[in-house]
């Protein structure tokens, strides 16, 4: 059964007093009905996130992972609504909406959207939903959207992942803006357990509770140790600070698997623990290149299996990839297709939960 369209209405209360200027191309008149392409990549969690001492400011280091939303876009001048498919893919209409509106466009279109990122489980398909939104409207009508751009017609939707940027960056979320570009580290590989359920991330974010000032102050030391992981590709210096971010984080947000996950890396010496701090997934780093992580990942997927929740398996983005890829061609460089998208589900999935895997 084919989904039904969701529409919105471009002349509708939503995103009407739009101030942003991205910048616009001279195509547009000419591109009538054409179809654009956008994607965009995934995280795992994050590798870090926190509350930095004195502001208060919300931050997050972004855990960039090869698993890709994409989305079409087919723009009708003379059309007044954007409809999309699936229909639940709301915030995604409205984006278009915005879009095409701060790009100086008439009209609406025809919006889709699929994507290998499980919803409500903290790898940011929301807002790789969105940034592939922005891409493919921008693909459409003949114009490009910076980084910046994005972040502007994002602002008003939701808190927002920085998958905008085609590396890890130190990213405040609550206020969709980059704090930092800290660079890229050798790929991973991550051991991913779900422990079932779904967040989402708006109420996730209206109901966090406060920080101590203790912790604020220890969340920047983190921030300045991750910086510097990040520019010297120490992969072990990174998996420990993405360990005490998850233990942090289990302070506020019960993570009832922590402990013995931990006991697994700490048994096939892995590298660390990453979180999904408003999600529901924990990962075990292991080194991609490294000769013993198939072997490791095997161990830890078989330690795994006697924990109620679900275990799969995905490789983060690194040095030498194509992180515009989405699972469409094989990036130069970066060996094959296969090699980039999630590897494989370990055990059955709850229903209705159902990523990505290979064929």
């Amino acid at each position: 059964m084919s989904a039904q369209p969701y529409t919105q209405d471009l002349d509708g209360p939503a995103g009407t007093t739009d101030t942003e200027s991205p910048a616009t191309g001279g195509e547009g008149a000419s591109r009538s009905g054409c179809a654009g392409v956008g994607r965009a990549f995934g995280t795992f969690g994050e590798l870090l996130q926190g509350v930095l001492p004195g502001t208060g400011e919300h931050f997050m280091v972004t855990s960039p992972v090869a698993a890709w939303s994409t989305a079409t876009f087919a723009w009708e001048p003379d059309a007044g609504t954007v409809q999309v498919a699936p229909a639940h893919k709301r915030k995604a209409a409205r984006l278009a909406q915005r879009a095409l509106r701060a790009a100086g466009r008439p009209g609406g279109g025809q919006l889709r959207i699929g994507s290998e990122l499980p919803e409500g489980k903290g790898m940011a398909s929301s807002s790789a939903d969105l940034v592939a939104t922005a891409r493919a409207v921008a693909d459409a009508i003949g114009t490009r959207f910076t980084p910046a751009d994005i972040e502007n017609l994002l602002r008003d939707i939701e808190p927002t992942d920085g998958v905008m940027y085609d590396e890890i960056v130190a990213f405040s979320h609550r206020e969709v803006r980059l704090r930092e570009r800290l660079g890229t580290v050798p790929a991973m590989t991550v051991i991913a357990y779900d422990e079932g359920g779904t967040v989402d991330t708006i109420s996730y974010n209206h109901a966090a509770g406060t920080r101590t000032e203790a912790e604020t102050h220890e969340y920047a030391r983190l921030l300045d140790q991750a910086r510097e992981a990040i520019r010297d590709s120490d992969l072990h210096s990174l998996g420990r600070v993405a360990t005490r971010s998850a233990e942090l984080n289990a302070r506020h947000n019960p993570r009832p698997s922590l402990p013995a996950l931990r006991r697994i890396c700490r048994d096939i010496d892995g590298l660390g623990i990453a979180c999904a701090h408003s999600g529901t997934m924990l990962g075990i780093l292991l080194p991609h290149d490294d000769p013993d992580t198939a072997l490791k990942a095997d161990l830890a997927l078989g330690a795994c299996a006697s924990l109620p929740g679900t275990t799969m398996v995905y490789r983060s983005l690194g040095h030498r990839d194509d992180w515009s890829y989405g699972g469409l061609r094989s990036p130069e460089g970066a060996g094959s297709a296969g090699d980039l998208r999630p590897l494989r589900p370990f055990r059955p999935f709850a229903p209705g939960y159902a990523p990505a895997t290979t064929a």
